[in-house]
């Protein structure tokens, strides 16, 4: 009985785990791996087990640097069950599709620059056949149903409050007449966020394996963001020029749609034209309309009054390429929300070309900018950004707000181990190195905890924790 770190170790993304019992194989996650180009090469080397021989796969959720890698196990022959929450297979359908269609097209360019060097082209990751492949894979969970998934293995999901259908994955295992609980945070939320409910609780366990992303910092209180908001409301109406919004497609786009509409006429929003400029983010706000039992009791209601626009009726879904041109002939009055989230991609970056280098924009930044990505140079202060080989001055007011991150800070994964009885070893993964270390260091001066991080390729042994007390 033993699990191995695969993915996210020391890192945010690539989430993968294999978990070993009574001679079957069950996969936690697999997510892609993403950031700059050379991490995200990483995605073609071979995994460092057999897909063929996995019996089941558990997806926490459905973002894609935990489940983007899924396709590619059905390439190496996995052809067992992916046990999830409902509403993230529904996510999935989105979001692997679209990352198929992306790799395709990615490829595509890449293959153009290295014909012109004389290099052999390159195949895709994987194409829409294996991700369709995948979805046939699925079988559906809801949260707090335990159900055995391989002889030895039995699973129940809780509310992690991140996205819509993200679990707490407790595992129940036995092998030999030993037993054995192992739980895995997938993500946690950021409690008080829109739309959600907090994180479940959980209070016992042997082992626990907890993400660690914000682990080295602590958010602002939601009065001060809220705050913030205000005064960034009441600065566009000043300087009254486009507003882009990069945002992520599943989570943070549907936190911001409800946060406007509760407060639209305090915003005075009316007065703007407003456009959601993703095709995919507004299939994932469908998609949340439709799981809306598993908001809480505000939002739920709310959602099932209003609809999918929320009852502003001068919110606009744009969903081809000519609708999203047509927003580029606007000079001022647009609030414009697209993605990429870090706009390293997707239709933000033709907002960008068309806005950035007019004084009276602004650029309101919602979300964590990775090293690397565009959004980080903005953020960081670049006077230019580069676009298709263009070089454009950076003249827009550029505003981030910290406070509406998808993830629990600090404290609340501080407060999340502190449930646990018993003080169980916890192994942090899903964090940069330097964060994993100071959330350790937390976690043994505050708690007594037996904290450790998960290292590349480590295996921890089941049957013998007393090595990791």
């Amino acid at each position: 009985m033993e699990l191995q770190s695969c993915g996210a170790t020391e890192e945010v993304t690539g989430s993968c785990h294999l978990l070993k019992v009574g001679g079957k194989q069950v996969l936690l996650d697999c997510g892609l791996i993403q950031g700059r180009q050379k991490d995200e090469d990483r995605n073609r080397k071979p995994f460092p087990f057999d897909p063929a021989a996995l019996d089941a796969v558990i997806l926490s959720h459905a973002h894609i640097d935990h489940s983007g890698r899924l396709p590619l196990l059905i390439k190496g022959g996995f052809k067992g069950p992916i046990y999830t929450h409902s509403a993230s297979a529904d996510l999935c359908d989105t979001l692997l599709k679209d990352s198929a269609y992306l790799n395709f097209k990615n490829t595509q360019w890449a293959n153009k620059r290295r014909a012109r060097k004389g290099k052999k082209p390159l195949q895709p990751l994987y194409e829409m056949q294996d991700a369709e492949r995948a979805l046939g894979q699925f079988e559906t969970m809801e949260y707090g149903v335990e159900q055995e998934v391989v002889p030895g293995v039995r699973v129940r999901l809780s509310d992690a409050g991140h996205i819509v259908g993200s679990a707490v994955v407790e595992l129940f295992l036995s092998e030999n007449g030993v037993d054995r609980k192992l739980v895995f945070s997938g993500d946690l939320g950021h409690r008080g966020t829109a739309i959600l409910r907090d994180f479940t609780m959980i209070d016992d366990a042997d082992l626990v394996l907890m993400e660690s992303t914000y682990g080295g910092r602590l958010h602002r209180p939601w009065n001060e963001t809220w705050e913030e908001i205000d005064d960034i409301a009441k600065d566009i109406q000043k300087r009254r020029g486009n507003v882009l919004i990069p945002a992520f497609s599943v989570g943070r786009t549907q936190n911001i749609l409800y946060v406007f509409a509760r407060n639209y006429e305090k915003w005075k929003l009316n007065r703007w034209q407003m456009f959601l400029d993703s095709p995919m983010a507004i299939e994932a706000t469908n998609i949340y309309l439709r799981h809306h039992r598993l908001y809480d009791t505000e939002a739920a209601e709310y959602w099932r009054e209003k609809g999918s626009r929320l009852g502003m009726p001068n919110l606009k879904f744009s969903r081809s390429s000519q609708d999203s041109m047509q927003i580029n002939k606007i000079d001022s009055g647009a609030i414009i929300i697209a993605g990429s989230g870090m706009m390293t991609g997707g239709r933000i970056k033709h907002h960008l070309k068309h806005n950035i280098w007019r004084s009276n924009c602004h650029l309101i930044i919602t979300g964590y900018q990775a090293g690397g990505s565009l959004g980080r140079q903005i953020v960081d202060g670049a006077k230019n950004i580069r676009l298709w080989g263009e070089r454009i001055k950076v003249k827009a007011k550029v505003h981030t707000i910290g406070g509406l991150s998808g993830h629990t800070d600090q404290k609340g994964l501080i407060e999340w181990y502190g449930n646990f009885k018993g003080r169980p070893p916890v192994f942090l993964v899903h964090g940069e190195a330097d964060t994993m270390r100071v959330l350790q260091d937390k976690l043994k001066t505050d708690l007594n905890a037996p904290a450790h991080i998960a290292h590349a390729g480590e295996t921890i042994d089941l049957l013998d924790l007393k090595k990791y007390q």
